[in-house]
C-alpha cells in the first residue's frame, strides 16, 4: 500500500491552549535551517551558536563576571536581573569571583521570579524547589562572604513585595543587564504567553511590570521535565515575576538557550526560532527581545533543524 503524502493532505489546527495561532508563521520559522539561524534584520539583535556545552556555560559566566569587574573598576553601581537556571554558569562565575577576589559591594541583584501556590503565596527558601534556595545553593552561597554583595542588595520577588518590585529596580536606574532564557510557550521570566490577551496593544504590554501570574500548561510541563523529574503534580500553579517593563528597560539583554535533552531532542528548538524570527507578538513574549539590543545564544543542538523523528 502506498504511504506517500503531502503536507496539504493533513493540516490540523493548533491545540486550543496554544496562545500564538498563526500556523503559517509557525511553518515559516520551523523551516529556518541552522545555517541561517544567526541572520536577523535588526543588527542589535545578535544571534550566536556555541556547540560545546562547557564553552557555552563558561561564556555565560565570563559575560557576567566581566560586567561585574568593569563596573567595579569604573566605580559604578551595577544592577543585574538574574534567572535561576541553567545553574552551571553561576557556579563557574562564583569560582572566577573568588579566584580574582572580586568584591561585589557595588552590585545589586534582582531575581526574575519565584514559584507561588494557588493563593499567590511564594515558596519559602526552605522549599526544595524554591528559586531563592537554588540561587543561594548554586551562586551566592558559593561566593566568599567578604566578596558577596550585602544581603540587602540581593533581591528576590515575593508575594509581599511583588507590587513594588519593578519600582525598586527603576529606583536604581533600571538594570544594567537582564539575563534570561526562553520558555516552551515563549515566556521570558514567568511572563506567560496567555498574558498578552490582557493588553490592548504592544505598547501597553511593554509597560507592564512585575505581578503574580498563573503558569501556562506548557510551562508546567517544561519545568516538570527539567526540574521535577517529570512529575507535573509537583510544579506550583502560579508564580511572581518581573514584567516586560523591567526586561526592556534594562540597558542590555543577554539570553541563553540550552534546552537540549541529548539524543537529538530539544524542547527549545522551535520556540527559540519563533522568538527570534517570528513576528513580534504579545502571544510570544520573548519576541519583544527583537526590538532591543540583545545577545541571543543557542547551545549547538538547540539550533539544529526542526524535524519530525519517528522511532
Amino acid at each position: 500500500m502506498s504511504m506517500t503524502s503531502t503536507a496539504e493532505e493533513f493540516r490540523p489546527s493548533l491545540a486550543r491552549f496554544i496562545s500564538f495561532r498563526d500556523a503559517a508563521e509557525c511553518e515559516r520559522v520551523r523551516a529556518i535551517p541552522r545555517s541561517r539561524i544567526t541572520e536577523h534584520p535588526n543588527p542589535d539583535f545578535r544571534i550566536e551558536v556555541i556547540d560545546q556545552s562547557e564553552t557555552f556555560y563558561r561564556r555565560f559566566a565570563t559575560d557576567l563576571v566581566d560586567r561585574l569587574r568593569t563596573s567595579r573598576d569604573a566605580g559604578a553601581r551595577f544592577v543585574a536581573i538574574l534567572p535561576v537556571g541553567p545553574t552551571p554558569q553561576f557556579r563557574l562565575a562564583a569560582e572566577l569571583i573568588n579566584k580574582e577576589r572580586l568584591s561585589l559591594q557595588h552590585v545589586h541583584t534582582f531575581n526574575m521570579d519565584e514559584y507561588a501556590d494557588e493563593e499567590g503565596r511564594t515558596a519559602p527558601i526552605t522549599w526544595v524547589g524554591s528559586f531563592q534556595r537554588a540561587m543561594w545553593d548554586h551562586f551566592f552561597g558559593l561566593i566568599d562572604e567578604e566578596l558577596r554583595p550585602p544581603a540587602e542588595q540581593i533581591h528576590f520577588p515575593t508575594s509581599e513585595n511583588i507590587g513594588t518590585y519593578s519600582d525598586r529596580i527603576a529606583d536604581l536606574g533600571g538594570a544594567d543587564v537582564c539575563y534570561g532564557g526562553i520558555g516552551w510557550c515563549g515566556h521570558i521570566a514567568f511572563w506567560e504567553s496567555h498574558l498578552g490577551e490582557e493588553y490592548a496593544d504592544i505598547d501597553e504590554f511593554l509597560a507592564a511590570g512585575a505581578r503574580t501570574v498563573e503558569l501556562h500548561p506548557m510551562t508546567i510541563m517544561q519545568n516538570a521535565l527539567h526540574s521535577f523529574g517529570g512529575d507535573w503534580s509537583w510544579v506550583p500553579p502560579k508564580a511572581v515575576t518581573i514584567g516586560p517593563r523591567d526586561i526592556m528597560g534594562a540597558k542590555h539583554r543577554s539570553f541563553w538557550l540550552d534546552g537540549d535533552l541529548g539524543g537529538g531532542v530539544s524542547w527549545q528548538r522551535f520556540i527559540g526560532r519563533l522568538v527570534a524570527h517570528g513576528p513580534v507578538s504579545t502571544a510570544v513574549p520573548g519576541s519583544v527581545l527583537q526590538l532591543a539590543r540583545t545577545d541571543y545564544t543557542f547551545l549547538g543542538g538547540v539550533a539544529d533543524d526542526v524535524t519530525i523523528e519517528m522511532s
